[in-house]
């Protein structure tokens, strides 16, 4: 990349957890931003963060920015928007970078649309060419992909995690650490406190791998038998939208154009027929196996491997062989 201003990076926390997500989207910044040529700076917001900058330092942003204020403890979008606006108008980025995750749908349209700049969601591909850059992202359920360029001084762009590689640079100098001030005083409506609904161990849009449901599991008490297939490898669960709308599961393990993107290295499809919709949420994954008593069932013909035969009787029997694996061990 020519010189320019540099690219910003959003660093998502989570009660001090960092999202790889994130990490996955400063390591893009650093590949499109050699070291020593265009400066890398990495957001992190919340409360207690300080703990966080050693991980954050290993893929050697050339600057780290804390806004560590308990203020910031609960994830607002109007709180951390003027504070992640305040920054980027100081540091003047030629781009923002930040992982397409549930927080960043909310947060980044809100500032581009603040500061009056071009956003690409769910960014699979970036492009670097004479200083600027082209973000490649799926459109119509995944059937055509559109490059797009931006003509501004400054562009949004959100990355799908799981696409990205994760590269840490190795030792070298300490990045910058640089702490603001920055409080909410302005904010108008601030969140209190959260009660979240209790989730699973892996987060979905994260999984390197995923067990997808859909109606030929039967009913909601046969959800144990992917999950016990989870357990073993160490995989989220997955649902189609046909079972998350008859109350099955809850939506926040629905897959799909309505529901999340996910892209692990396997995804097991397990009774889903494949609908473009579901697709549209899970094409993009390395292996597909898809497991259907429909052997005209669509999701065979985007499978890497197909198994005809009953749910009850192969994962089971996949389950058992996996576990004399001892994969964890």
């Amino acid at each position: 990349m020519a010189s320019n201003n540099g690219i910003v990076v959003f660093i998502e926390q989570r009660s001090g957890q960092l999202r790889k997500s994130s990490l996955e989207a400063l390591s893009e910044a650093r590949k499109q931003a050699p070291k020593g040529q265009v400066p890398v700076v990495a957001v992190v917001i919340g409360e207690n963060v300080k703990d966080l900058v050693p991980e954050v330092h290993k893929t050697k942003p050339d600057k780290i920015v804390l806004v560590d204020n308990a203020q910031y403890k609960n994830y607002s979008t109007e709180s951390y928007a003027f504070a992640l606006a305040e920054i980027i108008k100081k540091e003047n980025p030629a781009y923002v970078f930040a992982a397409n995750t549930a927080m960043a749908k909310d947060l980044m349209p809100r500032i581009a649309a603040r500061l009056d700049s071009p956003l690409a969601s769910d960014v699979v591909e970036i492009k670097g060419s004479n200083g600027k850059l082209t973000a490649v992202r799926p459109m119509y359920s995944g059937k055509v992909r559109a490059e797009v360029e931006f003509d501004s001084p400054l562009a949004f762009l959100t990355l799908r995690p799981n696409i990205f590689p994760i590269v840490e640079a190795g030792n070298g100098v300490q990045p910058q650490i640089e702490e603001l001030s920055i409080t909410t005083d302005k904010v108008r409506a601030k969140v209190i406190d959260t009660h979240a609904a209790e989730g699973q161990k892996i987060e979905l849009s994260e999984a390197s791998i995923v067990v997808s449901g859909g109606r030929g599991i039967k009913g909601p008490e046969n959800w144990n038998v992917l999950q016990s297939l989870c357990d073993v490898l160490g995989a989220a669960l997955g649902a189609s939208r046909a079972v998350v709308d008859a109350g099955w599961i809850d939506h926040q393990h629905q897959v799909g154009q309505t529901g999340k993107t996910v892209s692990p290295q396997l995804y097991i499809a397990c009774g889903i027929s494949g609908a473009i919709q579901h697709l549209a949420g899970m094409s993009s994954s390395k292996v597909i196996v898809a497991i259907n008593k429909d052997a005209d069932a669509p999701i065979f013909k985007h499978a890497t491997y197909g198994l005809v035969g009953d749910v009850f009787e192969i994962v089971p029997k996949l389950t058992e062989e996996l576990k004399k694996l001892n994969l964890h061990n």
